[in-house]
This record gives structure tokens, C-alpha cells and sequence, in this order.
């Protein structure tokens, strides 16, 4: 399989290891800076170049896609898809997922547990928008922020308003949402890759924080999911058309809630936590599609 993987930096750990694990198996990989792909568009083909060369022939495209380039990266990979080159997770699966407004609503119409949420534009409508939410604390989230930046607790009514006036006043998207208290701190992330959870492990925010994520300060153990977690991170990546996801959930007294779906999850805690060969696993994944002849996509003129 001669594979390439987007990411702007060689040397992060989930880089390296999905190099390794390739290589491991006897695959030819690539790491190509999606900044530096440009691509010409013409109805009689698709046509990519990186660094002055002409790149082709690439079986599969493994996404590892920075918020901050979220834009230019999923048009490189959709590049990718119309030269019939495969990839777990497409250029439309990883939009939906940045976009937690629309990830919820997509995860919610197909009856998934979410922590309840609301969403509004005017100033005027704050108050009625919080009373559906029902009454403090309140979790305020960017709607594309990640590794818990951009998330904020309010415990009184009076901070929640003020909080997203102060956002609104900087033109921000964001979301409120119930704040699950029965949690404790603590979320469980299930690796899903292929339609399985293949590792899972229990975070844990540190003292005086909700929010526990690992570049937090957050520690982690690694878990198994129960079958009623794994089915509902199982679910979730398929609604939004991921082969490779980190979904993060919270336990509450009404089961599993989803809090998140990563598109492009770090491999370094996972892989620590439960001594599970994560980026294998992805590899093995992307060649067995390949193999069995599912992963070829048919380029779409549209």
C-alpha cells in the first residue's frame, strides 16, 4: 500500500507512530504538509502538486487535520477523494464533526444521548434561551474550539448571560449546555476505528477544573467500555461518516452522553493509557478497506 498521511509536522507523536506502524507492515508512507499541497480543478481530471512535483497514485490519505487548518486541509482531502484515493475519514465526515453545532444536531435526530443543548443569535432572546436550558450551572462552549479550549463552567444566571454577552460582543459562535454534574470531572474517550472501539480510557480533570482534557492538566487510566458506551461511540462515529474517531463521553444516571466526536484524535494518551497499538490498528483498518475493494471511491464531477 503506498499511503500518505496530512500533517504539518513530522515529528508529533501521532505522525510518528502512524509512520512506524506502516512501515512495521510493510507499507510505502509519506507525510505531506497539506499547506503545501495545491491542486488544479478542470473537468477533464483532478491534478495535485507538493513542493513543485506532481504527487499520484496514492492508495490511501490518513487525515490528521488541525482545527486550524480545517479549511484548506479538507479541500486537500477532498482533492485526494476525486483522484480515487481512499481515506477512513472524508472531507465532509471531518466538517461535520468541527462543527459541534451541527455534529449535535445530527447525533441527536438519530436519538443518540447528549447532554441538552441550546444555540440562539440575539441578545434579546438570552434569557428565553437559558430557560430552556433550565437553570445553572452552565457549560459555554466555541463551536470549533478544541482540547477544551474555549469551554467555560458559569454557575450563577447572572455569569452565564454575562459570559455570552461577552462572546456575542466578539462575534463568536458558541453553545450552552447542561452541566452534568454526576460525572465528577471525569469523561471516558472510546477509539473507535472501523465500527469497534479498540481502546478506551477514563479521564479525569484536575482539582478545581470540569474540563479533562490531557493538555489541561487531566490524568488518564486506561478502561473497558461497557457494551452500551462502546455501542453508542460506535454509533455516533458512523452518523457522521467517521472510520477513525475519538468519541468522548460522559457516564449519567441516563446512560452514555456524547460530548464530542474527534476527527482527528491524538494517539499519544490513548496509546499510554491502555498499552493499546492504536496507529496499528488505524493501518490495519485502512489496508483491509483496501483489500477487500470497498475503500476505492469513484471520482464525482459535480
Amino acid at each position: 500500500m503506498k499511503l500518505a498521511i496530512l500533517s504539518r509536522n513530522t515529528k508529533l507523536y501521532s505522525t510518528r507512530r502512524l509512520v512506524e506502524a506502516a512501515r512495521e507492515r510493510g507499507h510505502s508512507v509519506r507525510v505531506l504538509d497539506p499547506l503545501r499541497c495545491y491542486m488544479r480543478i478542470a473537468s477533464d481530471g483532478f491534478e495535485m502538486h507538493y513542493k513543485g512535483r506532481e504527487i499520484s497514485g496514492y492508495h490511501a490519505v490518513i487525515p490528521r487535520i488541525g482545527a486550524s487548518v480545517t479549511r484548506y486541509g479538507s479541500a486537500v482531502l477532498r482533492q485526494f477523494e476525486l483522484m480515487e484515493t481512499y481515506t477512513p475519514n472524508t472531507s465532509d465526515a471531518i466538517l461535520r464533526a468541527r462543527d459541534k453545532l451541527r455534529s449535535h444536531q445530527l447525533l441527536a435526530a438519530e436519538r443518540i444521548g447528549l447532554p441538552a443543548t441550546v444555540f440562539g443569535d440575539n441578545p434579546d432572546d438570552t434569557a428565553d434561551l437559558l430557560s430552556m436550558l433550565g437553570p445553572p450551572p452552565h457549560v459555554i462552549k466555541l463551536n470549533e474550539g478544541t482540547q477544551g479550549a474555549g469551554v467555560m463552567l458559569t454557575e450563577k444566571l447572572s455569569a452565564s448571560k454575562g459570559v455570552i454577552e461577552a462572546l456575542r460582543g466578539l462575534y463568536a459562535n458558541f453553545l450552552v449546555q447542561e452541566f452534568v454534574a454526576e460525572a465528577k470531572g471525569a469523561d471516558l474517550r472510546c477509539f473507535v476505528v472501523g465500527g469497534r472501539v479498540v481502546a478506551a480510557m477514563k479521564r479525569q480533570a484536575p482539582k478545581g477544573d470540569f474540563r479533562s482534557n490531557l493538555h489541561r492538566g487531566g490524568t488518564a487510566k486506561g478502561v473497558r467500555a461497557s457494551a452500551a458506551e462502546q455501542e453508542v461511540a460506535v454509533r455516533a462515529a458512523r452518523v457522521l461518516g467517521l472510520g477513525v474517531a475519538g468519541v468522548d463521553l460522559i457516564r449519567s444516571v441516563r446512560g452514555p452522553l456524547v460530548l464530542e466526536v474527534n476527527a482527528s484524535p491524538g494517539l499519544e494518551g490513548i496509546e499510554e493509557a491502555s498499552g493499546v497499538d492504536v496507529a496499528g490498528e488505524i493501518i490495519e483498518h485502512v489496508a483491509g478497506q483496501l483489500k477487500l475493494g470497498s475503500g476505492r471511491r469513484t471520482a464525482t464531477r459535480r
